[in-house]
């Protein structure tokens, strides 16, 4: 077995995602750098020589193609961040017909992770990394209802919501893939002062004043905690934890611990992309 590792970071062309990227490139790292923006992603892989990827969580059909790119390039994945996302207003509808807050934060990532789960098992172990947010606190997980589509929600629900379902998918890795040596972690990175929110007009806007200022900590920052778990690897101590920054067990919502939700939401999330 090579020891050469492959790390793949989503969401890496900007922001805290950048900064995760150059600081675990190195020798004996494969790394691949996922982002819509190909000329960001030009100025990643000229400082790491990662491997890019350019995609729309936006479009289901691109995160297909992705991780056929990904398994193309690569026999294993020993690391995952699944670090796309963003908040977006809750009217608005993708391509594929759902809110964008549930397919960009959390349907886009479930459906690259399953897709590249032969990948995440053919080595010694790995591990998927999710970035949840303190606003996971603000959602609620309707089974029925996964993106609001019955009952409209604001902004702030329909981010929370989605955020809260990044907890409860990597406790799902955790319990399903574990005995495959493929376990999960969820994590807050802090408040960061970065171009997130781009696709929001009211948080866009504070993020574009002064105001980004106030209780934000820089990208730099805000990368901590990622680089921290991926340079642990999957450490089975770490299956199924939300981390706030560098704390594990952050505050949750109490939906975060329901089992019924954890494997609610996993077979109805394989519903909706045609994975069951």
């Amino acid at each position: 077995m090579s020891d050469r590792r492959t790390v793949v970071v989503t969401g890496g062309s900007d922001g805290i995602g950048a900064v995760t990227s150059r600081a675990l490139a190195a020798d004996g790292v494969d790394l691949i750098v996922v982002g819509r923006s190909e000329t960001k992603l030009a100025a990643v892989a000229a400082d790491t020589g990662a491997t890019t990827f350019s995609a729309d969580f936006g479009v289901l059909d691109d995160v297909r193609a992705l991780a056929a790119r990904i398994a193309e390039h690569t026999t294993s994945i020993d690391v995952l961040l699944n670090n796309a996302g963003g908040t977006f207003d809750p009217v608005d509808r993708t391509v594929d017909g759902f809110e964008p807050n549930f397919q960009i934060n959390h349907l886009a990532g479930f459906l690259l992770t399953n897709l590249l789960r032969e990948r995440l098992t053919a080595g010694d172990g790995a591990l998927v990394v999710n970035t949840s947010s303190m606003g996971n606190l603000l959602g609620r997980v309707d089974l029925t209802d996964l993106d609001g589509r019955r009952r409209a929600v604001g902004q702030p629900r329909a981010y929370g919501s989605s955020k809260l379902m990044n907890i409860l998918f990597a406790k799902g890795i955790t319990q399903r893939w574990a005995s495959d040596g493929v376990i999960a972690a969820a994590v807050h990175p802090g408040v960061v002062a970065s171009s997130f929110g781009r696709d929001s007009f009211w948080v866009g806007l504070a993020y574009r004043t002064p105001l980004r200022h106030l209780g934000t900590i820089s990208p730099e920052k805000g990368a901590e905690p990622l680089i921290e778990l991926a340079r642990r690897g999957a450490d089975p101590a770490i299956g199924g934890v939300y981390f706030n920054r560098h704390r594990a067990d952050g505050p949750q919502s109490r939906q975060a611990r329901d089992q019924r939700l954890i494997d609610g939401l996993w077979e109805e999330s394989a519903t909706l992309v045609g994975l069951d």
